[in-house]
């Protein structure tokens, strides 16, 4: 199946000159969606993955089926101020400016093998920053799954430690 046909391209938005990749009618075509999620479990099949972490908000669109689907459980990594419990908070820069995520504490175990599931590789500065958190609270990174990944952004490089798997490329 040819995932891009279900990914719609909005021009000039959120403004002038990009070209948006709007997920929804992927996740609205029933087919689509679940043939993606699968692609998914199955480049994790071997990587003894123990749970998914999904980065705000729509890697919980992409991690929550993809983890109910392996029988594992899923962690949300959230801006900060949205999770209730103890956090590990984790600042990375931007272009102008900082940004921080936060994780519960208590939800990565030491030694865990997690994967990281999210929408979109960009420049790869969220999913660095929350490879980190990850390995602040003694997890193993062993995986970045994206349905798309920009390749002109090269975030690529900045997870180049790690195995990432994208489904589309643009």
């Amino acid at each position: 199946m040819n995932l891009k046909d279900s990914i719609r391209e909005i021009k000039d938005f959120p403004k002038p000159g990009i070209g948006f990749k709007d997920i929804t009618t992927l996740l609205s075509n029933g087919e689509a969606f679940k043939f993606a999620v699968d692609e998914i479990i199955a480049d994790l099949k071997d990587k003894n993955v123990d749970i998914i972490v999904g980065p705000e908000a729509r890697g919980f669109l992409m991690g929550t089926p993809v983890a109910y689907g392996m029988g594992i459980g899923f962690v949300p990594v959230r801006k900060p101020g949205k999770l209730p419990g103890e956090t590990e908070k984790f600042e990375y820069g931007l272009e102008y400016g900082t940004d921080t995520l936060e994780i519960h504490k208590d939800s990565i175990k030491p030694g865990q093998r997690v994967a990281i599931v999210d929408d979109l590789l960009a420049t790869g500065g969220t999913m660095e920053a929350a490879a980190k958190l990850i390995e602040k609270l003694g997890g193993e990174v062993v995986s970045m799954q994206f349905l798309i990944e920009l390749e002109e952004l090269n975030g690529r490089d900045k997870v180049s430690q790690y195995h990432v798997n994208s489904l589309v490329k643009y």
